[in-house]
Parts: C-alpha cells; sequence; structure tokens
C-alpha cells in the first residue's frame, strides 16, 4: 500500500518501522520540526526522524501541517492512506479527503478513554489496571474518529509510563499493520462520546506532589507522569525530585509531608494516615540516588517535612 506517515516521539517508531517491514511503500515521513534539546540546546531530530532517515526515507518537517505550502507538498503524493501516530498536530479537514483509504490513527488508549495527546501518562496516573491501543479513522476531531480495532493489556503493578509506552508502541505497531491489512473489510465502529474521558497534556505543576492526597494516588501519579514532568517536593527550600516510590502497609498520626526515616530506608506521611516509601530521589543539580545514600548525606532533623520551595 502506498502511504504518508506522520508522526514525531519514540512512541511512533515501532510502527513506521513495521510499515515498511511489511512491505508497504511509505512515500514520504512528516514530522515535527527539529527542536533544541539538553543544555546546549542544539537542534536536534524528533525520533522519527532519525529512524526515517536510518530507513532512507523522504522527511517533511513543516511548522504547521495546515499551511498552504505542506498542502500543496501532500497533494503531488499518489497515496492510497496514510498513518498517523504521536504527529502533535491536528490533521485539518483539507488533509483528511486526500487519502482515498483514508488517515488511519493508533492511539494509546482503549478509546472513548483518555483522548488527548498523553493518554498513557494518565492512565498509569489514575491508577487504571486496564489499558490498550486503538486504531481509528481520524476525523476533524480531537481522538473522537470511528474506531477500527482494539487491542487490550494490563497495566502491572508498579508499572511506569516509560515501560506501559514501550509495551503499547509494540502493541500499536502490530495493530497498524493489521489494519492496513483489513481495509476495507473492517467495519469501522462510532465512538460513545458519553464514555469519553480526557488525558490533557502535562503541565509542570502536575507533578508537584499534594502530600493531603492519599500515599496510593501519589505513587500511582509519581509512576504516570515519567519522564516528565515527574513528582517533585520541596526539601530545604531546594527542588526534590522523586524517582520511585512504593506505598507502605503502615499508617501513621504525623501530619501529611513529614518525613519518617527508618534505618536505611525514608518514608514520607501522606493523607488519610498513609505512608509513602520514597525509593529514589534526586536534589536539584545533584545525582539521582536511593533513599539510603539520600540519608546519609543530608542527616534529617526530628519531624522534618518535605512541601516548601525557593523557587
Amino acid at each position: 500500500m502506498r502511504l504518508i506517515f506522520l508522526g514525531t516521539p519514540q512512541f511512533a517508531v515501532p510502527s513506521l518501522d513495521a510499515l515498511v517491514a511489511a512491505g508497504h511503500r511509505v512515500q514520504a515521513v512528516f514530522t515535527q520540526p527539529d527542536r533544541p534539546k539538553g543544555r546546549g540546546q542544539l537542534l536536534a531530530h524528533s525520533p522519527v526522524k532519525q529512524a526515517a532517515l536510518r530507513l532512507g526515507l523522504t522527511v517533511h518537517q513543516p511548522e504547521r501541517i495546515r499551511r498552504p505550502e505542506p498542502l500543496a507538498l501532500l497533494e503531488q503524493y499518489e497515496i492510497d492512506a496514510m498513518a498517523v501516530v504521536g504527529y502533535g498536530q491536528i490533521i485539518p479537514q483539507s488533509i483528511i479527503g486526500m487519502a482515498p483509504l483514508g488517515i488511519i490513527n493508533v492511539h494509546a488508549s482503549l478509546l472513548p478513554k483518555y483522548r488527548g495527546a498523553a493518554p498513557i501518562q494518565w492512565a498509569v496516573a489514575n491508577g487504571e489496571t486496564v489499558t490498550g491501543v486503538t486504531t481509528m479513522r481520524i476525523d476533524a476531531g480531537l481522538d473522537t474518529g470511528d474506531m477500527l480495532l482494539r487491542d487490550q493489556t494490563s497495566i502491572e503493578p508498579g508499572e511506569t509510563a516509560i515501560e506501559l509506552g514501550e509495551r503499547l508502541a509494540q502493541m500499536g505497531a502490530r495493530l497498524l499493520v493489521e489494519t492496513l491489512a483489513g481495509l476495507p473489510a473492517i467495519v469501522a465502529r462510532p465512538q460513545d462520546d458519553t464514555e469519553a474521558t480526557w488525558a490533557p497534556v502535562l503541565k509542570r505543576e502536575d507533578g508537584l506532589v499534594d502530600w493531603n492526597l492519599p500515599a496510593p494516588v501519589i505513587h500511582n501519579r509519581a509512576r504516570g507522569f515519567l519522564p516528565w514532568p515527574g513528582a517533585y517536593s520541596g526539601f530545604r527550600g531546594q527542588l526534590l525530585h522523586i524517582w520511585k516510590t512504593a506505598v507502605a502497609e503502615e499508617r501513621t498520626d504525623a501530619l501529611p509531608a513529614t518525613l519518617l526515616p527508618r534505618k536505611h530506608r525514608l518514608f514520607a506521611a501522606a493523607g488519610s494516615g498513609s505512608v509513602l516509601e520514597l525509593k529514589e530521589v534526586q536534589l536539584e543539580g545533584r545525582k539521582r540516588v536511593s533513599a539510603e545514600a539520600f540519608l546519609n548525606g543530608q542527616h534529617l532533623l526530628h519531624n522534618e517535612s518535605l512541601g516548601d520551595l525557593d523557587h
């Protein structure tokens, strides 16, 4: 099948690889422009651009896909369908009509749940135990198109958004190839908008820990908001990243955010008398360390608390 592929993040790379391996002719790849990255702020290729160059594919990087120049560029290609995986821009109606077999999107949730930009992160952060991937035909809405195929998986206890994302990327790649092989015989099913939930773009403040929440809620958010914004709090006026946590079985009368060191382990009081274990942390500007190493370096005061930031 002759295809245009639109994608940007690492999540989309297995899908692009799978399309090429399945024998589809990817005429061109559209991805986001190179962006500054790292301390040096040097321009970096998106993961999809890196994969496309490795595969010897033509790459286009328009700033806005809906502008006249990208539209004219797309019209030059003779294609059967388009595939979209995490492209990062809304596909306008002017493009939707270009592909005879439609534009097929891989979305990392069991639609209509978790429509939006961060379905994997919010599913983990909200404590879901089941998720999956859905292929659908794109329409003019935000993840509202008719569903084609779905594949379901459990979210393992303690699994992070990074780990789940790697699994769902492989599932999505397989499902995309299966979907294209089945077109146009697959019967598309409309989504039930009354069952829709949302997974909005993450903001930095989403990672700030509210210690009045129960420990299981904080734990789910800490593993869901990886790699960014992560979970963080204040410690002696500095930013403390909380990389790895666990829900403790013990209860406490201590005020939420109070640190509770126990030999070589570190705990913090949370809401409703619950307790969260802090397994790996990182003070801003320092290395990520175990709780034991943190305790050895900081010498906690009695009833010392987390929560305050100087910035």
